[in-house]
């Protein structure tokens, strides 16, 4: 997370809420901040006429112009530039990020329809990212919660640890590592009564112990709390988590197979219902 800080618009509401966030992020992180417009014509630009090429260069121009106006306003100090591309809302993003970006998306744009909470484009983005992505939901603004919500399952999220926790830092929020373990969930409350449902409890608690105990070495001035958790519903319990948070931070588990959506179940269900911004940190 070093280098710009990237946010793609088309003007929607949704959009602009992304580039809100985009600017207070770059300003935080002294980074500078790039605003890109996707027209997605490349293939279809032998159909256009040169007047309507102008015509849709010019509306994404002005959006821009309108989106960078914003940005400056929220973060006077962050140099922000602007870009249009013909390419698909992905791929520019992809370029513009780099290596050492961070993503920044709404939850949908103007396409679509209404009722998705997460558009496809922003699924693609997250689905398919190598660098941080952000994906801001729409909603309410809330007061600042003061806590940064990281989620934990095994020795894979310790670059996600390390992310929220600078991410907490920065914020001089405290960070709250959630670990959330589903075990004979279809046995209802006959499970109390086995004796390696205990013993299982416990050994999450240590694991998540070991795994935070780099971070709270590296950040010894940061609030952490640790959360073990056992759950029917490992996406039911970090969505409603998200309630009381600014972000939450979770590692981008991926499938491998090519059908379907390549991310995690949890994954997309947080994308799709949490109440704060995401930010997905990409597995190694």
């Amino acid at each position: 997370m070093t280098g710009p800080v990237v946010v793609g618009t088309d003007g929607s509401d949704h959009a602009t809420r992304a580039v809100r966030w985009a600017a207070g992020e770059a300003a935080a992180r002294s980074r500078p901040l790039r605003i890109v417009y996707a027209t997605a014509t490349g293939h279809g630009r032998p159909y256009l006429s040169k007047e309507e090429s102008r015509q849709v260069d010019g509306f994404a121009e002005g959006v821009l112009e309108e989106a960078a106006a914003l940005a400056r306003r929220l973060a006077p100090a962050v140099p922000v530039t602007t870009a249009v591309c013909e390419d698909k809302p992905a791929a520019c993003l992809f370029g513009e990020a780099g290596t050492d970006g961070t993503i920044v998306v709404g939850s949908r744009g103007r396409g679509g329809f209404a009722s998705l909470l997460v558009g496809s484009d922003s699924l693609r983005v997250a689905a398919h990212s190598h660098v941080p992505v952000a994906v801001v939901p729409s909603g309410d603004d809330r007061e600042p919660a003061g806590v940064v919500l990281a989620a934990a399952r095994d020795e894979r999220d310790e670059e996600t640890l390390r992310v929220a926790a600078a991410l907490a830092a920065r914020e001089s929020a405290s960070l709250r590592v959630l670990s959330a373990w589903v075990f004979l969930e279809n046995v209802g409350s006959m499970a109390t009564m086995f004796d390696g449902v205990d013993r299982l409890a416990a050994d999450q608690a240590t694991a998540t112990a070991r795994l935070v105990a780099p971070v709270r070495k590296d950040f010894p001035d940061l609030t952490v709390s640790e959360h073990v958790v056992r759950a029917g519903s490992v996406s039911e319990v970090l969505v409603a988590a998200t309630a009381d948070a600014d972000m939450i931070v979770i590692g981008s588990r991926r499938r491998s197979h090519s059908i379907g959506s390549q991310l995690g179940h949890v994954t997309h269900a947080v994308l799709h219902h949490a109440h704060c911004p995401v930010v997905l940190v990409p597995h190694p």
